[in-house]
């Protein structure tokens, strides 16, 4: 099976493809994935299920591997019979499927048979037992009656030990999430966070609905995430539709896509100096972040970027005209963030702080699939738009830093980095940039098409996979944002460290609470 397999990827690489199917037996999955990760390295960068009974009396369980030296994604896809509903767990082997293999779970009720540690993960110990929202037959106006099921957390026991709860109602302005500290005296042992308070049903919410009303589902998946969730659902929707979009409209994807990462970036390190109480430079990055969003104002009139993207380009040339001042602008930022970036890092007792503190090793990063700035502050050299270049972005030169440490001051760095980056790929994209026009419309799609989009967001590798139905419908929507990937390492860099270092630690990650939750 193995050989068969190395084959069918030998002839697909010949054929210059990104996105290849393989259907397998399902008592051959754990085989199959196990040697496309730990014997050909590929890491597992989503799963999930579909209902597709109405097509072939089956559930069908997708598993995605990328070999990202050669920009492929390999979608291992078997099939389970609806009188079995079970499935062979792969997390015990591929410690990155754990998460998915309980929300599969969930909201399909196919039970991983096999997994370490199988509790709920979306849906909280209110909601009743046999009820599973992502089935098709799944009665959406059906009230349901609250249930009591107790959801235990992990107990870490000995002398001395004791645990602190947090949340999931915080003292800051923020989404709630649940932390249960385990701690001898001050010292972190174990951390576990429970999430989906904030669950809001959006891939349920998208199927049957039109392909251009899900798109604005997608710009509101999480709010500093705008541009990158769009995108990545346009590149899937035009991909079904094999809709080429004008190459001007490239340029302005980049150019947003650039400046949502710069806002957000520029956010992480406003909080990252404030929580070590470094009151001069949180005002700085806070201005200049102050700056990127009066920027986004004057292109777009949104600072979220909403309504840019639009199936087959961008809703209108936002950049004509206004080229001279942007360009001012983003060398002022640039200017003042050099300046601040000197003065901080001459900061001994700032650095002192930040070094050392939370520390996401490598071994683990990579075991979880760490992404975006997490990761390749461990070490982890990889970047959707160097690996899966999309838009413009082959077309403009920039370096991917990569630090090894993988501790609070090398998340920061990272990001200080990728702000340089992207304010001279922004430079570069307006100075190269052709003319012509900025959409080639998408009238419609075949039915039961499907494809993913990627895009690299400020927080990492971003998968969305869009399956088209009936009448310019929506079959099935998965998303997959870089938060679900990164809160559990999170809960493995605190470990060691003292319960007053979590703010900073947690703000050096800084993920999403509702692009986890969906």
């Amino acid at each position: 099976m193995c050989q068969e397999l190395k084959r069918k990827l030998t002839e697909a690489f010949a054929e210059n493809i990104n996105e290849l199917y393989l259907e397998v037996n399902p008592e051959k999955i754990g085989e199959i994935c196990t040697y496309l990760n730990t014997v050909l390295g590929y890491p597992l960068v989503s799963m999930f299920a579909n209902d597709e009974r109405s097509l072939c009396q089956q559930y069908a369980v997708y598993y995605v591997f990328a070999e990202r030296e050669k920009g492929l994604l390999l979608i291992i896809k078997t099939k389970l019979a609806q009188e079995k509903m079970v499935m062979q767990s792969i997390s015990a082997k591929i410690p990155a499927a754990a998460r998915y293999e309980r929300e599969i779970k969930d909201l399909f009720g196919l039970t991983p048979v096999g997994h370490p540690d199988a509790r709920r993960l979306v849906l909280h110990s209110n909601w009743p037992a046999g009820e599973f929202p992502l089935r098709k037959d799944y009665d959406l106006q059906r009230k349901l009656d609250f249930a009591r099921e107790e959801i235990a957390f992990q107990k870490v026991t000995g002398e001395g030990v004791y645990e602190i709860p947090v949340g999931p109602v915080h003292a800051g302005i923020i989404e709630p999430g649940h932390f249960r500290f385990s701690v001898a005296g001050e010292p972190i042992i174990n951390l576990e966070a429970q999430l989906y308070f904030v669950h809001k049903g959006i891939e349920k919410m998208c199927e049957g609905e039109s392909i251009e009303r899900c798109l604005y589902v997608s710009e509101r998946i999480s709010g500093d995430e705008t541009l990158a969730n769009s995108l990545a659902y346009c590149q899937a929707i035009e991909k079904i539709a094999k809709v080429e979009i004008p190459a001007r409209a490239k340029y302005i994807r980049v150019i947003f896509a650039e400046l949502e990462r710069l806002t957000s970036h520029l956010g992480d390190l406003t909080g990252i100096c404030q929580d070590v109480a470094y009151g001069f430079a949180s005002f700085q990055f806070n201005m200049l972040r102050g700056w990127a969003y009066q920027l986004a104002d004057e292109l777009c009139g949104m600072r979220f970027l909403r309504s840019v993207n639009k199936l087959g380009g961008v809703r209108k040339d936002f950049v004509a005209g206004k080229e001279v001042t942007v360009l001012e602008q983003l060398q002022k930022i640039k200017a003042e963030l050099e300046d601040t970036v000197k003065i901080i890092k001459s900061n001994s007792m700032f650095i002192d702080r930040v070094e050392n503190t939370g520390i996401l090793q490598t071994d683990i990063a990579a075991a979880l699939n760490a992404v975006g700035p997490v990761g390749r502050a461990s070490g982890v050299r990889y970047d959707v738009r160097k690996a899966f270049p999309y838009e413009a972005y082959q077309l403009l030169e920039f370096n991917v830093p990569v630090h090894n440490n993988g501790d609070v001051n090398c998340r920061m760095n990272v990001k200080i980095e990728e702000c340089f980056i992207s304010l001279e790929l922004m430079i570069k994209a307006i100075a190269t940039m052709p003319n012509g026009k900025v959409l080639e419309p998408v009238h419609s799609v075949d039915p039961y098409q499907f494809a993913f989009g990627l895009t690299e967001s400020p927080r990492g590798e971003n998968i969305h996979w869009v399956m088209t139905g009936e009448n310019n419908t929506i079959f099935r929507y998965k998303i997959r944002t870089p938060s679900f990937c990164n809160w559990p390492t999170l809960c493995h860099a605190v470990k060691g460290n003292i319960v007053p270092d979590f703010p900073l630690i947690n703000k050096s990650f800084n993920l999403s609470y509702a692009g986890n939750d969906l």
